[in-house]
């Protein structure tokens, strides 16, 4: 049986020396070190290239699941939403059915107390609107894969929403001043938190509905 085969193509040199058996060796030429070359570069840049569609790969992934997140985000929140509209046009009626009435005027603020109750039965925010899948998203750069219009809409979207939050600090403002106590600020200060509803949050409540549905209708395409 033949050891050591040789390369077609390879030279062979023999080398003697003194007191040992003869040596064979094999001298490769340039043809056959381009090769194993070739062969190392392909290797490395499809690795490289693999690994790549990987990373994509669990990107685009991470990437959907952020999506999925905002747009049970944003369902949850358009529902809250309109629940909480209807709640506060119930309220700017109650404020307007007072201003209307000063028998009422006079029963809201007795003894330093603002019965804030005959007004406003269930708190001044009657739903919260969330917006943790959103920042969890814009920390993980979601616009990257989002069109730059969609992308303006859910940031306006979300500064609506703070801003429909901030009602409940403003009205506590009106009614934290001591002004707020005294009888004969009372219609004053009725004035003072249904602008407040308004500006804050009902005046904004059915373009940030619409918008809502059109942002759900987007981000389920993708």
């Amino acid at each position: 049986m033949e050891e050591n085969p040789v390369p077609e193509g390879s030279a062979v040199e023999y080398k003697i020396i003194p007191g040992s058996k003869p040596e064979v060796i094999i001298v490769r030429n340039w043809k056959e070190y381009l090769g194993e070359s070739l062969l190392i570069i392909f290797s490395v840049l499809l690795a490289l290239i693999l690994t790549e569609m990987i990373s994509n790969w669990h990107e685009q992934e991470q990437a959907k699941g952020y999506i999925r997140n905002i747009v049970a985000e944003l369902k949850k929140n358009k529902s809250k939403q309109e629940e909480q509209y209807r709640y506060h046009m119930g309220v700017l009626n109650k404020i307007d059915s007072v201003l209307s009435d000063p028998e009422k005027q006079r029963q809201i603020v007795s003894n330093d107390e603002f019965h804030l109750h005959l007004i406003i039965t269930d708190g001044v925010l009657y739903r919260y609107l969330d917006n943790v899948a959103w920042e969890v998203a814009k920390s993980h750069n979601i616009a990257s894969r989002m069109d730059a219009k969609l992308t303006l809409l859910l940031t306006h979207i979300y500064d609506e929403q703070a801003h429909i939050m901030k009602v409940e600090d403003e009205i506590a403002k009106v009614l934290l001043d001591r002004e707020s106590r005294k009888p004969e600020n009372t219609h004053a200060t009725l004035i003072l938190m249904r602008d407040n509803f308004h500006g804050w949050a009902v005046d904004r409540s059915p373009g940030l509905i619409k918008e809502y549905q059109d942002a759900i209708d987007q981000l389920e395409q993708y």
